[in-house]
């Protein structure tokens, strides 16, 4: 297949995709490739109203009394039960709040609690930094050890002394995804609980918390889920653990009563034990906006979207960006890949940052990888051939070999 035979492939699969029309709940750059959903979704289309109606009338006009007449008070567990259904959990069990790394805190501390007397959290080596330096704190905390294992050997350490297992669903370097229910089922049966982190999964493809049985989870707002830079995360905690879980950060929120203000701590009911401070309210309502954008929608035909255009990416990457020094480390089953590729190249830093110039846009992680995201719900098969004819012509033109590019902006 050349590229003239890749274009039409291409532009025949966008004709019969069912989720074409989506793109235009979107506002996306005229000629810009977008494959850095991953990191940050595009701006959805009802977004900029919103805000600006969050701004000028709920807290320009009504002020303050939009903590009741706005709805604002009740925002994190109406936003949570609406995305409760994009992860497969009860409306119930979804709180948006804090960021992910504060959730990750609180669901490892819940998690550990409700285990007593077992002293090891077991989590992935290769998990986002993040999760290894807030497990590591909880450990401390909690004069737990930590063990690092890989998602596919967990069987082999488990034991009665282990209390929690916390994994990512797609690792964030190499978009493999692992088996969500087989893991929890293992993990359960040796009495641990387990703790799943949706950051790169949630809003691209199915997610069934409910069905796989987990204790906790937890995820960003602002990838696949379009909340935008800094929007709220959210966690999870199953119906069965709420009476009984004690998170850490018992701020006045999460109060029984917070407008009682008692002076000691009575954990709310539910779900809402799991807040702490006063949340941020222009950007939660603009997440609650942006998840507008999968009304309608099926996760299953999102899935097949991602499938498709990651799949079409990889077979064009081992034609063409093959022999010319790039190593795809993405899985290629279909069941063992999230909704991004990444390919291996020696310059891959440059690479980036050229294909910026040119209009693809991606993100680099150290210290090898050239990381694509193929958010289905505004990424084009006609995109994913337009990046790989792009990336050729840097390779070409030894663009990514530019002296601007040996020194990394703050931000990869």
């Amino acid at each position: 297949m050349d590229l003239t035979e890749a274009r039409e492939r291409a532009g025949a699969l966008d004709a019969a995709d069912d989720l074409a029309p989506i793109r235009d709940r979107f506002q996306l750059p005229d000629g810009l490739v977008y494959l850095d959903g991953n990191s940050l979704g595009a701006l959805p289309a009802a977004v900029p109203a919103a805000v600006d109606d969050a701004v000028t009338r709920q807290w320009g006009r009504d002020l303050i009394g939009s903590w009741n007449t706005n709805g604002w008070w009740s925002a994190p567990a109406r936003v949570g039960a609406a995305l409760a259904r994009l992860v497969g959990a009860e409306a119930d069990e979804v709180l948006v709040a804090d960021s992910t790394s504060v959730n990750l805190f609180k669901a490892l501390v819940a998690a550990a609690r409700l285990r007593p007397g077992r002293n090891t959290l077991v989590i992935e080596p290769g998990n986002f930094p993040a999760d290894l330096y807030i497990a590591g704190s909880v450990a401390e905390l909690l004069g737990l050890q930590v063990r690092r294992v890989d998602p596919r050997e967990v069987a082999g350490v488990l034991d009665d002394d282990v209390a929690l297992v916390s994994f990512s669903q797609v690792d964030y370097r190499t978009g493999r995804a692992y088996d969500m229910a087989a893991t929890t089922a293992v993990v359960q049966a040796a009495g641990a609980l387990m703790v799943w982190d949706l950051s790169h999964s949630a809003g691209a493809m199915p997610v069934d918390l409910t069905g796989c049985g987990a204790d906790f989870a937890v995820g960003c707002g602002y990838k696949y889920l379009n909340g935008g830079p800094g929007a709220p995360a959210y966690v999870m905690a199953a119906r069965r653990h709420h009476a009984t879980m004690s998170q850490p950060l018992t701020g006045w929120t999460g109060h029984a009563r917070p407008f009682e203000m008692e002076g000691d701590y009575e954990p709310a009911p539910g779900i809402d034990r799991m807040r702490c401070g006063t949340p941020p309210m222009l950007s939660l309502l603009a997440l609650e906006a942006a998840l507008s954008a999968f009304d309608g929608l099926s996760m299953l035909q999102v899935r097949g979207k991602s499938l498709s255009l990651t799949r079409l990416f990889l077979e064009l990457a081992d034609e063409f960006l093959a022999p010319v020094g790039f190593t795809p480390v993405t899985p290629r089953p279909d069941e063992e890949r999230g909704s991004q590729v990444s390919l291996r190249h020696a310059e891959a830093y440059g690479v980036v940052q050229a294909l910026i110039a040119r209009g693809v846009v991606g993100d680099f992680r150290a210290p090898d990888l050239v990381r694509l995201g193929f958010a289905p719900l505004y990424v084009r098969h006609v995109d994913v051939v337009e990046a790989v004819v792009r990336t050729l012509a840097v390779i070409e033109a030894g663009e990514h070999k530019d002296p601007r590019y040996a020194v990394r902006a703050p931000v990869t």
